[in-house]
């Protein structure tokens, strides 16, 4: 039977079990990534980081959980009290129903019952976890328009433009996928890598996919909607307590979904890695779900790696980003892989081989138009004397339009 048939034959208890192990799974890794994050940045700063509330200071979390839930829940007079209550409602539960489709294992037995360690799957699951993660978007527009103050409506809007262009390249990052697949169900793609991950022929759309997942999740360097030197805090400025702890624990939770999709479409899901994929047992029983987390935990620590070493970016050099560089080499990178899937099917040899040339090829055109634009940044060409705006003198000189007139 397919996966899909398995879990409709889950009774309910087994789909409440399932529902609540899943929801405990989230809550408690958003627990731990957030001391993570705080000692992993300390170690990087040179740093002791959290060390005072439990063992190395591992309790950290939940002492701050415990201070957000004490602290005076406020609300605007000029707030729109109603849309201003659902906003992280919208975002929290959005970011929970995102993960129901992910697979954490193959075929097992819970109590007699033979199961699948999956929530549930469906034929265009992946697009479900688009639209579901899109929703949480109306949870962050609705928070900065109903604070009633404009710097909050600003970080909701720069948030929701940001969203919507990076997750357009990452839709366009899966499409090569589903043509290598031939399927948009979860399970079925991790199933078609059994014999190699996809990320290794599909190397550009792994690395489309990381640069818009840290984009489309808000986090540094990309955390732009919250740039505190330019919108005070951003969409969740005006919020406190228990509402601002439900938009701290969308985020953590929405960067726990994108890092399991990638793993789930790029990294073989479940699956072991190599060498311990030779062993026969490792892909059997409840051990593949020890696999995706820890592939899990490695994405978290890039995450962590990236807010740690690279600075924020200027608002209009991200959007240039993804709308001219990574959406146009999505779409081209489409079109390559189908070209080499049709000569594949027609039986022409060593087309993925020619496959592999290419994604190599796009993989060493983008990084040298990386160190190119890099070397340009550290040497800029100088300007034309009449180029640019004009500048107020630079230690003290004299101008020379008061001579001028005179003249």
């Amino acid at each position: 039977m397919s996966t899909a048939q398995v879990l409709a034959a889950d009774p309910w208890w087994l789909v409440l079990g399932k529902a609540v192990v899943v929801f405990g799974l989230l809550m408690g890794t958003t627990i731990f990534a957030i001391v993570f994050e705080r000692k992993v940045v300390a170690c990087m700063q040179m740093r002791v980081g959290p060390d005072r509330v439990g063992p190395w200071g591992t309790a950290q979390s939940v002492a701050d959980a415990v201070k957000l839930a004490l602290k005076e829940d406020l609300t605007p007079k000029a707030a729109d009290r109603v849309v201003f209550t659902l906003a992280p409602v919208i975002a929290g539960a959005s970011a929970f129903g995102a993960f129901a489709v992910i697979p954490f294992g193959p075929e097992v037995t819970i109590f007699g019952q033979h199961t699948v360690l999956q929530l549930t799957d469906l034929p265009v699951a992946v697009l479900y976890v688009l639209g579901i993660t899109s929703v949480g978007m109306y949870g962050i527009v609705l928070a900065g328009w109903s604070s009633g103050s404009i710097y909050p409506l600003l970080g909701g809007v720069r948030s929701t433009a940001q969203m919507i262009s990076y997750e357009l390249a990452m839709a366009l990052s899966f499409v090569t996928v589903f043509l290598l697949a031939g399927s948009m169900s979860t399970a079925d793609i991790v199933a078609g890598q059994q014999h190699l991950w996809y990320g290794v022929v599909l190397a550009p759309s792994l690395l489309i996919y990381v640069v818009a997942m840290v984009g489309e999740t808000n986090r540094a360097p990309f955390d732009l909607p919250e740039a505190e030197g330019e919108l005070v805090g951003g969409f969740h400025t005006e919020y406190s307590s228990l509402k601002f702890a439900m938009f701290m624990l969308a985020e953590y939770i929405n960067v726990l979904t994108v890092s399991a999709l990638a793993s789930t479409l790029f990294l073989g899901g479940w699956r072991a890695p190599w060498p311990i994929s030779l062993w026969d047992g490792a892909n059997r029983g409840w051990f593949p779900a020890l696999w995706l987390i820890g592939k899990i935990l490695v994405l978290l620590f890039g995450f962590v790696w990236l807010r740690g070493t690279l600075p924020r970016l200027r608002y209009d050099q991200f959007m240039r980003f993804g709308w001219l560089v990574l959406i146009p080499v999505s779409i081209g990178w489409i079109v390559v892989v189908s070209v080499v899937k049709t000569l594949h099917e027609a039986g022409v040899p060593l087309a993925p081989m020619v496959l592999v040339v290419v994604a190599l090829g796009v993989l060493g055109g983008a990084v040298a138009l990386l160190v190119r634009r890099n070397r340009e940044s550290f040497h800029p060409e100088p300007a034309a004397p009449s180029a640019g705006y004009p500048v107020p003198p630079v230690n003290g000189a004299r101008v020379g339009l008061l001579e001028d007139y005179r003249a």
